[in-house]
């Protein structure tokens, strides 16, 4: 088996998070993945609760010091990168001090959804590829997971569309019932609009809603995966509409089905 390379973008990674159906598949399939010969590389948002020391992160000044520009606003990118504990894996960490020095995920002490957290996604999906650039490593699969992670399918099938670098690569997303479904503000449109992505392009992204979010990139994937049994209604629609992007029946298969996704090379377009 000719080695692959896997690429997992995603906002919830155990054990630097909590363990739940994101953070755990996401470490399981990674880890099955590289343990298999792979070359496997995760990155995650570097939110401030994240102990670095205990981890072991440590800025990649090469891979730091670009800025992204949100909303017409430069955001400077640092990027800090730890081995997976037990593995040699590497995890990358996307981080700003505006969007991820908070101490919390989505929601502040109150409960309430970070009014910036639309933002808080562009960016680090823009900082995934922009990395991925000058890391000079292209992934055959990129596998999304989470509501986070959801803007990237997007960018990747329209801002970074005439990239050369990114157009063999496939894109894999895990769909999970876990997930809140937040009301992002209206003005995530307008941040969209700034990298020339309108509004009127989507199909289902016509309210801002994370959910919504993630049936739209649904469209711009190559493959879907059930992160769980049962997932909202929305995404159990889309997938009985388009049965051609559906390759998971159950479970307890996910893990042998993605890895003969990635063995045997199977033709997604």
């Amino acid at each position: 088996m000719s080695s692959k390379r896997i690429l997992h973008v995603t906002s919830e990674l155990s054990p630097y998070l909590p363990e739940n159906p994101i953070s755990t598949t996401v470490n399981n399939l990674a880890v099955k993945s590289y343990s298999a010969g792979n070359d496997v590389r995760v990155f995650m948002p570097r939110f401030g609760f994240i102990n670095e020391r205990r981890f072991q992160l440590h800025e990649v000044i090469r891979l730091s010091g670009i800025n992204l520009i949100i909303n017409d606003l430069d955001q400077p990118l640092v990027i800090k990168v730890a081995s997976l504990p037990g593995e040699r894996m590497q995890v990358y960490f996307v981080d700003n001090e505006e969007y991820f020095k908070r101490k919390s995920l989505y929601e502040d002490e109150s409960g309430n959804f970070h009014e910036d957290n639309h933002e808080r996604a562009v960016f680090f999906v823009k900082g995934v590829l922009e990395t991925i650039k000058k890391l000079n490593w292209v992934p055959d699969v990129i596998h999304v997971h989470g509501w986070m992670a959801a803007f990237l399918p997007i960018y990747l099938k329209t801002y970074y569309s005439k990239d050369t670098m990114f157009s063999e690569c496939k894109i894999v997303t895990s769909v999970y019932n876990s997930m809140n479904d937040y009301s992002l503000p209206n003005d995530v449109y307008d941040v969209l609009d700034f990298d020339k992505i309108e509004k009127s392009s989507f199909t289902y992204f016509t309210a801002p809603k994370t959910n919504n979010l993630v049936v739209e990139s649904l469209q711009y994937s190559d493959l879907v995966l059930k992160g769980e049994e049962f997932v909202g209604d929305d995404m159990k629609k889309f997938l009985e509409e388009n049965p051609s992007k559906m390759d998971y029946d159950s479970l307890e298969d996910l893990a042998d089905i993605y890895a003969d996704f990635i063995r045997e090379g199977v033709n997604l377009s």
